[in-house]
């Protein structure tokens, strides 16, 4: 007689433990140990590191850092920056640790361009851009219907007349915008107003602009008809931090474009429209990400 047994075989299914991904970017000066003392930290809070990206300026004797990693997903960002200051603040960094989903908070300034504000509202939408744009400012009417489209607010921010009290009248009520937003940066989109030294100052380090740039460059007014009158060979853009230097900010991106002798001065101006879009949103992209470091004059852009 032949018995038959079957055997019941229980599969246990585990589901991964819930994580966080946190965002650490540094930088001090340079000294033997940093790597080992940053990663030895973050693992003993149960980090994983995901990511690392470091460089050394021998000219300046400085280091930079940036690092993705997770944790279980009960540590907080506050928790993590409490462990991590005692270190910091030995090794003199400076410093910042976010959670990566975390998403920056950008206020656009725009005149009567729009190809920067359409593009950046278009990249935003499609989720091609991972920023909150909480309100756009102009000193023209002309996307306030364009702002609408979007569901975000337009403030309509006249000047009457160029005057320094204007200006500054004027200033104020884009810094009420910034504080009640809480906005993290601030996005001159084709905004053809030059920001006051006191608020350039406020800003540093929050605050993009974007610009022609033609090898020659060519400054005043209708740069690409001036171009192509010397029949320049390439065009392009800058996207830069804000400084009280007018177009001489740290640099972040840099793109151009190859033309000829058969383009109208009509087809420039649209081509370098295009190379301004790519440039000033690769540039917001990688602040948003805590990729670009502050180097004196100069940035370092891990990308």
């Amino acid at each position: 007689m032949t018995t038959n047994t079957a055997t019941t075989v229980t599969t246990v299914t585990t589901t991964p433990a819930a994580t966080t991904r946190f965002i650490l970017k540094l930088s001090c000066p340079d000294q033997a140990g940093i790597v080992h003392a940053v990663t030895g930290l973050l693992l003993a809070q149960g980090g994983n590191i995901l990511t690392s990206a470091q460089h050394g300026d021998a000219d300046h004797q400085r280091f930079f850092m940036r690092i993705e990693f997770e944790c279980a997903a009960s540590v907080e960002a506050a928790a993590l920056r409490q462990h991590f200051e005692p270190l910091a603040t030995q090794l003199q960094m400076d410093w910042v640790l976010v959670a990566a989903a975390a998403k920056t908070r950008v206020l656009l300034l725009v005149s009567k361009l729009g190809h920067c504000l359409n593009d950046l509202l278009f990249r935003v939408q499609t989720g091609h851009l991972a920023v909150e744009i909480p309100a756009i400012v102009s000193n023209h009417r002309d996307f306030y219907q364009l702002a609408a489209s979007h569901n975000i607010p337009f403030h309509h921010f006249p000047l009457l007349n160029s005057s320094e009290e204007q200006k500054r009248a004027q200033e104020r009520k884009i810094v009420e915008v910034i504080e009640e937003n809480r906005i993290d940066l601030v996005v001159l989109a084709r905004y053809m107003q030059i920001l006051s030294p006191e608020l350039c100052q406020a800003l540093s380090g929050r605050a993009i602009n974007i610009h022609h740039s033609f090898l020659p460059s060519f400054k005043g007014a209708r740069p690409y008809h001036q171009a192509y009158e010397r029949g320049v060979k390439l065009i392009g853009a800058t996207a830069h931090y804000v400084t009280s230097d007018l177009d001489e900010g740290p640099i972040i991106e840099q793109e151009v474009a190859r033309i000829d002798h058969s383009l109208s001065p009509e087809k420039l101006v649209a081509m370098g429209r295009d190379v301004e879009c790519v440039t000033l949103a690769r540039a917001i992209q990688w602040h948003a990400e805590h990729r670009v470091l502050m180097n004196g004059r100069r940035t370092v852009v891990f990308k």
